[in-house]
């Protein structure tokens, strides 16, 4: 049976909502010595989106390798105990992923994540940032939904 991705835009020419995060948060961005802690979130939560995150050394090198990568829009959120959240961006204004800790579930950080990510895309001068989400990760496209993501298409998920 076929499995399908919805790609969903958000404009970002009106004004946007400020993120709220959750107490004791801190942002930073990507550098090598976060790699292994990033890698560590995306890997456990991959279940829920359904994507694939290659072992840490061939992601790492995949990751910084990309001609889309920039080290400021892999945004990560952490607080004392480690990392939270991740939101890998790419500079054509895609979010690749959008990972929480499961400890960190279901208290905004997601949201605020993905606000912080349209924030980050305006001030690039950006008109929408797009990103895609499997048709059936209900709780992912709701909090999507809810940021002002708008459907733009439908497509079936290639076989690796």
């Amino acid at each position: 049976m076929a499995e399908y991705f919805l790609l969903l835009r958000r404009d970002l020419t009106g004004s946007l909502p400020a993120p709220q995060w959750p107490p004791q948060t801190q942002l930073d961005h990507y550098h090598d010595a976060l790699a292994p802690a990033i890698h560590a979130v995306l890997r456990m939560t991959q279940d829920q989106g359904g994507g694939r995150v290659a072992g840490l050394e061939q992601w790492r090198r995949q990751f910084i390798t990309d001609a889309e990568f920039d080290p400021t829009l892999c945004l990560v959120a952490s607080n004392a105990e480690g990392i939270l959240g991740v939101a890998q961006c790419w500079t054509s204004a895609f979010i690749k992923n959008l990972s929480v800790h499961p400890c960190a579930q279901g208290q905004g950080l997601g949201r605020a994540l993905l606000l912080h990510a349209f924030h980050v895309f305006k001030q690039r001068g950006e008109p929408y940032v797009d990103l895609k989400v499997r048709e059936t990760n209900l709780r992912a496209r709701q909090l999507y939904e809810s940021a002002g993501m708008r459907f733009v298409l439908r497509d079936v998920i290639a076989e690796h």
